[in-house]
């Protein structure tokens, strides 16, 4: 038994003095932040196993009569241990499968963000949107299980395609000259995101070599439609997932500086008009007397 705990504590020394070895020599020398931590992981997770296997093989030599009594004893585990196992499980199939990676941006069931750190039971994400607008940080750091990748929807901002679409409706009054208005609409988004049409081409041929994505068009686009209160002018144009709220802003601010210069575009908004007979009735008697007492003066004035 002395010789089986020296055996272990010399092990794991020995891999510690290894692993520090690795991060001082080899990590340090990665500049790239996101290489740097998928190595330090992968060489963390290597570690591990070895420790595991050079220990498990010191207790278990001369143990071969319990062999029954540790594989009932790990059934009984499975059952009481389904989370865990089944954390382990999705922990497995994100590394093999990939379907997202640390510093991609996904959305799993409800929860949305930026993910930051992968582990054995459970994956970390950096909040987005919630009670924040256009896709921006909460500052909220959320622990999700691996499990749940068997069980949640799964969108990922960052594979595939690689963008977004976004659209901005512009409601404009019926008295507006709606033709004038969408010209100037095109003119600023293609401004502002025509040059991505190129570059999202090319993406959308690299996806297409495995997932079916119809082709369809990638460059800005702005449809009319009618709503209750004004004719609808919706920009749509594709933008990187992390850039969306600055590209509305930065296209709205152009909106507001164009609309301002031309008198024939007003904005629209909700409105409500009332109608009273009551009121109809004594602005016509009030016109009506103020015709006769015209008509009579005028009357007068020729007698």
């Amino acid at each position: 038994m002395q010789r089986k705990i020296f055996v272990s504590i010399i092990t794991i020394f020995f891999l510690w003095i290894i692993r520090i070895l690795i991060s001082k020599f080899l990590l340090h020398k990665i500049e790239d932040n996101r290489s740097r931590y998928q190595w330090q992981k992968t060489t963390n997770y290597i570690i591990v196993v070895f420790g595991i296997v050079l220990i498990g093989r010191t207790w278990i030599e001369g143990l071969q009569s319990v062999v029954t009594y540790l594989g009932l004893l790990s059934a009984g585990l499975a059952i009481a241990l389904k989370d865990p196992i089944t954390n382990l499980a999705g922990w497995l199939f994100i590394v093999w499968r990939k379907p997202f990676a640390v510093g991609d941006r996904i959305q799993i069931g409800k929860h949305a963000g930026d993910v930051i750190d992968l582990r054995i039971f459970q994956f970390t994400l950096f909040e987005i949107g919630n009670w924040v607008d256009a896709d921006q940080n909460t500052g909220r750091i959320i622990h999700i299980p691996n499990g749940k990748v068997f069980t949640e929807m799964q969108a990922n901002y960052s594979k595939g395609f690689q963008y977004i679409w976004n659209e901005i409706p512009v409601l404009i009054t019926f008295e507006s000259n709606w033709e004038k208005a969408k010209d100037i609409l095109n003119g600023i988004v293609i401004r502002h995101a025509e040059y991505l049409s190129e570059s999202a081409e090319k993406k959308v041929r690299e996806a297409a070599r495995r997932f079916l994505i119809v082709d369809t068009k990638l460059i800005p686009q702005v449809y009319t439609s009618v709503k209750d209160s004004g004719v609808l002018l919706t920009i749509r144009y594709i933008c990187e997932p992390r850039e969306r709220r600055d590209t509305t802003e930065a296209i709205w601010e152009e909106i507001l500086r164009e609309f301002a210069k031309n008198p024939d575009i007003d904005f629209a908004y909700p409105t409500r008009r009332i109608y009273s007979k009551f009121f109809e009735d004594e602005i016509r008697n009030e016109a009506k007397s103020a015709a006769i007492e015209k008509q009579t003066e005028n009357d007068n004035s020729l007698t």
